[in-house]
């Protein structure tokens, strides 16, 4: 149990989530706002994402999976998304130290065949240099659209059924989850027990539609690179008032 202190008042923490998700969204709007270029706010994101990781590291957290580039975002400005592609690299060299020693374990998900080759290298560097570590996987959605993951995993499933290795009859939610891209996770914790979405925007824009079917939700208007150590713990506060009831009463 973690207590913190709120203007004179005791908050509790009993329950922390074993798995987090997190829609990283507003970097653009922070640089806006402050009238430089939408990049930089990409950068001033990677500091958040390294003061939230290391926080849910010492909450107990076993899960961390963050919304890094949809499918969807190779539609924004050319120069972005090379900036966006190049982010793992300076992550790499810049972040990962840290988070090792902090026995954080790196994982990708999403489809790689867009990716640049300095970019999946990147990911295997960090992959291979963490792949030891016990505590709390941090899980990049790079290049990840949900609609995309199903479908590939219905054609996965189809063929299995084709191939005569797989009876319609016995495929269920756990076959299923199997297929998705999540399946590189502990098998406990590959569904979020809570979502965070940033930047006031009510959505998940295709984000782990499968697995977020019970997921608490939780909505802020706090720009991504403004969201520090207390916005993530005032979520789970929050986390911690809802009653998961997963259909029952």
């Amino acid at each position: 149990m973690f207590k913190l202190r709120r203007r004179q008042e005791e908050v509790r923490m009993d329950k922390i989530p074993h798995h987090i998700a997190i829609i990283m969204d507003g970097n653009g709007r922070w640089a806006k706002k402050r009238m430089k270029p939408r990049v930089l706010g990409h950068k001033a994101g990677m500091d958040a994402l390294q003061d939230v990781t290391i926080s849910a590291s010492k909450l107990g957290v076993r899960v961390l999976t963050v919304y890094a580039f949809s499918t969807e975002n190779w539609s924004r400005p050319k120069e972005e998304v090379k900036f966006i592609m190049h982010l793992p690299v300076e992550f790499f060299d810049k972040y990962v130290p840290e988070l090792h020693k902090n026995n954080v374990r790196i994982q990708v998900i999403g489809e790689h065949n867009r990716l640049p080759k300095e970019t999946l290298d990147a990911l295997e560097r960090a992959k291979e240099l963490t792949k030891h570590n016990s505590g709390l996987v941090l899980n990049f959605a790079l290049n990840y659209g949900g609609r995309a993951e199903i479908t590939n995993a219905v054609k996965l499933i189809a063929q299995e059924v084709l191939d005569a290795r797989l009876n319609p009859g016995d495929i269920t939610e756990d076959i299923i989850s199997d297929y998705l891209m999540t399946n590189n996770l502990p098998y406990l914790y590959r569904d979020p027990d809570l979502i965070i979405r940033t930047s006031g925007e009510i959505r998940l824009s295709n984000f782990l539609p499968w697995q977020s079917a019970y997921s608490e939700l939780y909505f802020t208007k706090t720009l991504w690179p403004d969201f520090g150590s207390e916005d993530f713990h005032q979520a789970i506060i929050e986390y911690n008032r809802r009653q998961r009831r997963f259909g029952g009463i």
